[in-house]
């Protein structure tokens, strides 16, 4: 269901609801006022009478004649008068306006739930010759309840032009929120399909407005991480071909000749006046340097020592090795021995995180200490969480300049791509501290 139709719905449901209410409230009170001028009217022709009786002798006019056309008045057109004598006989006066027909008149459903049927009333009088008289005044609220009704028909027509007006004027909104919302949706579309530089434009309305500087925002963000992605795929791409060239040229130049001295010494050997004990040495001097550059070579493809003593005790040798060639710079590990039970996938990619970090500080931090903390933190939720901390004294830069080179790059992706979060803090002179926390 859409978001106009509910709208619409709840507008059209609220609009019933008010004009049944108000609907019952205006019947209500205008069956009330029907009744009060009905009474009123009959009060102020009694009143009338009553006083135009007392005039009669003076007038030395009929009570009959006088009443007649009393009830001739325009003022009492929705009342009937009679008189009834002691006898019972009842003095017909002429006919009052109560019997004209009437333009417009309402429906009788209306007129129903007006009436309550008691308008009629009787008043004891005396006659100017003593003879005691009854006044019977029977009301027609007819004249009434057209005015009634008249006024219900302008009421509850204002209510519905207004009720349009409110459906036309949500609608318009609607219609121009909708088009915002489209807009939007296009281009969450087009980033979705890899045009991060689709923009949107701005809007009128604050909210949309919002959003669409928060879409700009997202679609720039993602334009920058995918040029850095591309361009670290590059880069690896580059490295991988550059170790592979070192290692065929190592393997050429290493392992290519020293078994080609082998083969040499070999052959050497089976001559009869070869000098076996120097060609066995040869071999064996070859030999010891062949398996010196093989495991220099797996070194720098993969530590066996990460695989054979686990992560502590690599990290322990990393450390040594970069102590033995910069004496000037005091390094420290803080590091519990349970790492060496985390899953291998782990081990290797905080390993080479460390390592690239101690890189970046001897090459660039010009620090004097720095230290290394694994700590393996338990939080409420019964979750383990691997916490790696590399921090420096060295001339850190302004968190802002940051320069987003492949080493950070490739720190932030290897994190990344175990679930954690990766972050550095950093000030000109305040040295610079990375951060990176593993859910195991």
């Amino acid at each position: 269901m859409s978001l106009r139709y509910q709208i619409n719905l709840r507008i059209l449901f609220s609009s019933l609801c008010i004009l049944i209410l108000g609907g019952s409230i205006a019947i209500w009170q205008a069956r009330a006022a029907v009744d009060k001028e009905v009474e009123s009217s009959i009060n102020l022709a009694v009143k009338l009478i009553a006083f135009g009786f007392s005039q009669v002798e003076q007038n030395a006019q009929p009570e009959t004649d006088w009443l007649a056309q009393f009830n001739t008045l325009k003022e009492t057109r929705h009342l009937h008068i009679q008189l009834r004598q002691p006898s019972g006989n009842i003095l017909k006066l002429t006919p009052n306006n109560t019997a004209e027909q009437h333009d417009n008149l309402p429906p009788n459903w209306f007129i129903n739930l007006l009436e309550d049927g008691h308008y009629q009333t009787e008043h004891k009088i005396t006659a100017v010759n003593g003879v005691p008289l009854t006044l019977i005044i029977q009301a027609n609220p007819l004249d009434e309840i057209t005015e009634v009704w008249e006024e219900s028909l302008a009421f509850f027509g204002s209510f519905f032009f207004l009720t349009l007006f409110t459906f036309l004027t949500v609608n318009l909104v609607f219609n121009k929120a909708i088009r915002s919302t489209t807009t939007i949706v296009e281009a969450l579309q087009a980033i979705e399909n890899g045009h991060y530089q689709q923009s949107v434009p701005e809007f009128a309305i604050t909210e949309y407005d919002i959003i669409a500087k928060a879409v700009n925002h997202l679609g720039h963000e993602l334009h920058i991480t995918q040029q850095e992605n591309r361009a670290l795929t590059q880069h690896s791409l580059e490295i991988q071909e550059d170790e592979r060239q070192r290692l065929s040229q190592e393997l050429h130049d290493e392992l290519g000749q020293s078994i080609t001295a082998i083969k040499v010494m070999a052959v050497t050997a089976a001559h009869k006046k070869a000098d076996i004990k120097q060609t066995t040495e040869t071999i064996v001097g070859i030999c010891d340097h062949v398996m010196k550059v093989v495991r220099s070579m797996m070194h720098q493809l993969h530590p066996l020592v990460l695989t054979e003593l686990g992560l502590k005790a690599t990290m322990e040798d990393l450390l040594n090795h970069w102590s033995v060639r910069n004496p000037e710079l005091a390094l420290t590990i803080d590091c519990p021995d349970e790492v060496d039970d985390l899953e291998q996938k782990i081990t290797i990619q905080v390993f080479r995180v460390v390592q690239e970090c101690l890189t970046n500080i001897v090459r660039h931090a010009q620090a004097e200490q720095a230290q290394i903390k694994l700590i393996i933190k338990n939080s409420d939720s019964a979750e383990k969480t691997l916490w790696l901390e590399v921090s420096d004294d060295g001339q850190g830069c302004a968190a802002d300049k940051i320069k987003t080179g492949f080493g950070l790059l490739g720190m932030r992706e290897r994190i990344k791509s175990l679930g954690g979060e990766f972050t550095i803090q950093t000030s000109p002179q305040q040295g610079m501290t990375i951060i990176a926390s593993i859910p195991l």
